[in-house]
């Protein structure tokens, strides 16, 4: 096998002492990295070196073979060093006792000797799935802890909110217009960031503007500028949002509160690249790239005469739909850790967590105002908390109940509501599977067979 291939299959350590036995092992896991050992000192120097994912380890080992010290003694050194390796025991004695006792000490699982091959490749492919799984558990879990997510900062463990976050990454470095669709509160502005800082624009400058929050009489200025004199109190030349953008990307949040005069210049804009100052005579070449977002019906205005279907065609040449936090079961209790960790460093130390009636209370509720509204509880409830957990009352969620609104289709429930539980359940144990699979009340391996069909991530 050349090195390159070796390099690029998954590890195995296998502590045998048994010639006969190593090579038999070594001949089964031709799919694997294997690195065979027979002594405590070389099972750590290659743990050590090799850091396998995954380790079989035979508890009778010199100079103990007829017992099971030296094997435990093996067992702890690798808890000690890396605990998240999947240890696979083995006794010749058919002692089960010995074989619980490793389990009780961190081993994954363990076998019976004779070995049965086939059996024993299935527990350790197991294994090797399971540390990969967990393995991306807590990349998520520290992504979360520092608010650096696929995009632009964004916390989600949720697939549809994935999907979106996938969606802009695909598009960034095109020149296409985008359109963010979503209630308030949703993260629209973030969305728009994080394409901006995944384009080839993120050089440039990334301009907002929310052009419900500016006055009519005032908003071509902004958008467009003006040159001295334009009007009364135009002292000086000023750049607009547009211009201040260029070579980076200008985000028109509210882009439905844009009046129709205005529409028909900021569609002339996106048609030639070029502007007029207020009170200018000449055009001034521009490479903005927009993005806007709204939560309006733009459909509807247009079929009302408020908005130019053009203007709209011109804008939405993607458009990107924006989930709300109730869509996304599981966000909310990541997202709520991650804001009280942030907003306890900053203004309350002592608090450190959350109660376990907050978290139900997070779970059933159903946030009108999306993470907007959540990120504003947990800041109230961090300064307002007396103790080092926050409680449902902290929160001012207290007796929050969970939608009983159901699909009439038994079938459709019950997959509906087993992915909404797994998916709490995930949020909850932050990613992990054996404190999930408790939480559900169900084995390791029935969690595994739900996240597979119901095509779910950890």
């Amino acid at each position: 096998m050349s090195e390159s291939k070796s390099k690029s299959l998954p590890r195995l350590l296998i502590v045998e002492d048994d010639a006969g036995l190593q090579a038999q092992l070594k001949w089964a896991y031709d799919d694997f990295d294997v690195t065979i050992v027979g002594d405590r000192a070389s099972a750590i120097a290659a743990l050590r070196a090799e850091e396998p994912p995954v380790v079989t380890l035979d508890l009778g080992l010199p100079p103990d073979p007829d017992g099971t010290s030296e094997g435990f003694a093996v067992l702890e050194e690798i808890m000690a060093i890396k605990p998240d390796t999947k240890v696979i025991v083995a006794s010749g004695h058919g002692a089960r006792e010995s074989a619980l006792n490793a389990i009780e000490r961190g081993a994954y699982d363990f076998y019976q000797k004779p070995v049965d091959i086939e059996e024993l490749g299935l527990i350790v492919r197991r294994a090797h799935n399971l540390h990969r799984i967990e393995a991306e558990n807590r990349a998520l879990q520290a992504r979360a802890g520092d608010g650096n997510t696929v995009l632009g900062g964004l916390i989600t463990a949720a697939p549809e909110m994935v999907r979106v976050a996938r969606t802009i990454e695909r598009v960034a470095n095109t020149n296409v217009s985008v359109m963010l669709l979503g209630a308030s509160g949703t993260g629209k502005e973030l969305l728009a960031r994080g394409l901006h800082d995944a384009s080839d624009r993120k050089g440039g400058a990334f301009v907002a503007i929310n052009c419900a929050a500016i006055p009519e009489n005032l908003l071509e200025s902004e958008l467009f500028g003006h040159e001295k004199g334009a009007f009364t109190g135009a002292v000086k030349t000023t750049e607009g949002k547009i211009e201040l953008a260029s070579g980076g990307t200008l985000f028109l949040d509210e882009v439905g509160d844009i009046p129709l005069p205005l529409q028909v210049k900021l569609l002339r804009f996106l048609q030639e690249r070029t502007i007029e100052r207020i009170g200018g005579r000449k055009s001034i070449s521009v490479d903005t790239r927009i993005v806007c977002a709204t939560h309006q019906d733009l459909e509807a205005m247009i079929a009302d005469g408020r908005f130019r279907e053009d203007l709209f065609y011109r804008l939405a040449e993607i458009v990107v739909k924006i989930p709300s936090l109730a869509e996304r079961p599981g966000d909310a209790t990541l997202l709520a850790k991650a804001f009280l960790k942030r907003f306890a460093r900053e203004m309350n130390p002592g608090v450190k967590g959350f109660a376990a009636d907050a978290l139900a209370a997070i779970d059933a509720w159903k946030w009108p105002g999306n993470v907007r509204e959540l990120e504003n509880r947990v800041k109230r409830a961090v300064i307002m908390a007396d103790g080092k957990l926050v409680n449902a009352a902290d929160l001012d969620l207290e007796g929050a109940e969970d939608d009983d609104s159901q699909p009439l289709n038994l079938k459709s429930a019950r997959e509906q509501a087993d992915r909404r539980v797994i998916r709490h359940a995930l949020a909850r144990s932050e990613g992990n599977i054996s404190n999930t699979a408790k939480l559900l009340g169900i084995s390791r391996p029935t969690l595994y067979d739900l996240l597979k069909q119901y095509d779910l991530h950890a």
